[in-house]
């Protein structure tokens, strides 16, 4: 697919829907809480879910990648992260979309809310997680763990996609015990990865509205600039902040959702 024709004011509002995204995602994840709910509403009601999906990481793809390049100007990354965490993001996220035309999403919001509950009260539960350094994992057990969070999430965001850099954000800080602007730099990295990686599975097989994802993915781009330079200036404690209030609307979204299809 190519192009759609919407209502100007339909337009309107997904262009404004994805701006929030954008600055929301680069801040903490979680911004296809918002993108994609709002083409979901926003798009007719016979597209196919895969389109849907498609057309959903092109305006994020391109705000991670605004994002991404402005944390990396800022922020120390060790290297030796990168390569098993966008690794294991790649393969997981081609998994994934391919696996969204095959499987129903309804079965997995029940471990999804369990997931969020749990990871939201041990962050709220724990106010020194991320704000300060502490020794992880090192050598080949860091690798392997950073293996496992890419293929996870990365699993996730090919198949749905939601609250994919929140998701990276939990594990990199509770699971390597990061700092959260760190985190969130790598994380930016990894939700890249997976973004282009679903991308181009479901781009080959014709399932992005490329005018409507380069309209919504250059205000993306805006809102992951202004988001990603809001949290360098406000630090550690700002990140925490909005992450629980994500984490919070996250969990009431799939809460919501899991209610709507027991029915």
């Amino acid at each position: 697919m190519t192009g759609l024709e919407l209502p100007l004011l339909t337009l309107a509002l997904l262009v404004a829907a994805s701006f929030v995204a954008g600055w929301v995602d680069s801040v903490v994840g979680g911004g296809g809480l918002i993108q994609l709910p709002s083409l979901l509403i926003g798009l007719p009601a016979d597209t196919p879910v895969p389109t849907i999906s498609g057309t959903n990481k092109l305006p994020s793809s391109l705000g991670t990648a605004a994002a991404a390049l402005t944390y990396l100007r800022r922020v120390p990354i060790n290297l030796l992260h990168v390569v098993p965490l966008i690794a294991g993001a790649a393969s997981g996220s081609a998994v994934g979309a391919n696996l969204v035309q095959l499987l129903d999403r309804r079965a997995f919001n029940p471990l999804v809310l369990a997931a969020i509950v749990g990871v939201g009260w041990y962050v709220w539960r724990r106010p020194e997680l991320g704000l300060v350094a502490r020794s992880g994992p090192r050598g080949w057990l860091a690798a392997a763990r950073l293996l496992g969070i890419g293929l996870l999430v990365g699993v996730w965001d090919g198949f749905m996609g939601p609250g994919t850099g929140t998701f990276f954000l939990i594990l990199l800080v509770a699971g390597m015990r990061m700092e959260f602007l760190p985190a969130t730099a790598l994380t930016k990295l990894a939700n890249l990865t997976t973004n282009v990686a679903a991308l181009l599975v479901l781009g080959f097989s014709g399932h992005v509205l490329w005018g409507l994802g380069l309209t919504m993915g250059a205000a993306n781009l805006c809102g992951g600039l202004l988001g990603a330079r809001t949290a360098l200036k406000q630090g550690n404690g700002f990140v925490r902040r909005v992450f629980l209030v994500v984490v919070c609307v996250l969990g009431a979204k799939v809460a919501w959702d899991t209610i709507q299809g027991l029915l």
